[in-house]
């Protein structure tokens, strides 16, 4: 999601682009003349700080953060141990919220805006997915109440909560749960989609339409949302 972010946005922002993996880094570089790149984790506080400052090094100024970054576990609440806990938490919570608070100083200078990717279980639970809930529950908790705390000061939080999206984290699912049956492990999530017959993944192009439209003038009054962007899977409840 994030590279499908970066050359949606490339061309109409200057882009700079973090990852865990500098291989990744150096492929986008070169497909995206003028992106910037950061090597960072997430997860580390310190990484986070520095990745906004040398932002802001770079090109003196932060108008709009995307944190896409993200993990899965599943499995059994009892089954879950500390590390899948810590793993999923400081990925998808913890750097989700020390990314926005590394962020704010700069963005109140710009009257900028945040936009996080959620999921749609940050919006509903399901059976196996406790540790991820917790963790995406709680990025769109970080959203409602930044939104309304940086409103004042003319800055923007929103998310998009994506069911199941065609992307390496997807597949990765399919190889670690799928009990050696990846297409079978597929299908059964396409399975649970309201559209019979009909059902396929999000693509991470749509998730990034989302993720522009959310950053330009036209969104202007949105703020504190959390999108489904789930085939009408929350709908329901």
């Amino acid at each position: 999601m994030g590279r499908a972010i970066a050359r949606r946005l490339h061309g109409e922002a200057v882009v700079v682009a973090v990852d865990l993996d500098d291989d990744r880094l150096a492929a986008l570089a070169e497909e995206l003349p003028g992106v910037d790149t950061i090597v960072a984790d997430v997860s580390d506080v310190g990484a986070c700080d520095a990745m906004i400052e040398r932002t802001v090094e770079l090109h003196g100024r932060l108008d709009v953060v995307i944190g896409a970054a993200g993990v899965w576990v599943e499995g059994p609440a009892d089954r879950m141990t500390e590390m899948h806990w810590d793993a999923v938490i400081g990925v998808n919570l913890k750097g989700a919220f020390f990314t926005c608070r590394a962020a704010i100083p700069h963005l109140v200078q710009t009257e900028g805006s945040i936009v996080l990717i959620s999921s749609d279980y940050g919006l509903v639970g399901g059976p196996g997915a406790s540790v991820y809930a917790a963790s995406k529950f709680g990025v769109n908790g970080i959203v409602r109440s930044l939104a309304i705390e940086l409103a004042p000061q003319g800055v923007r939080v929103n998310s998009i909560c994506p069911a199941d999206v065609d992307t390496p984290m997807l597949a990765g699912q399919a190889r670690d749960y799928g009990d050696g049956d990846e297409a079978e492990y597929l299908r059964r999530l396409l399975d649970t989609l309201p559209q019979a017959g009909r059902a396929r993944f999000i693509t991470p192009e749509e998730v990034a339409g989302v993720v522009a439209f959310l950053c330009s003038p036209e969104a202007t009054p949105i703020t504190g949302a959390c999108i489904p962007m789930e085939w009408g899977v929350t709908a329901g409840y």
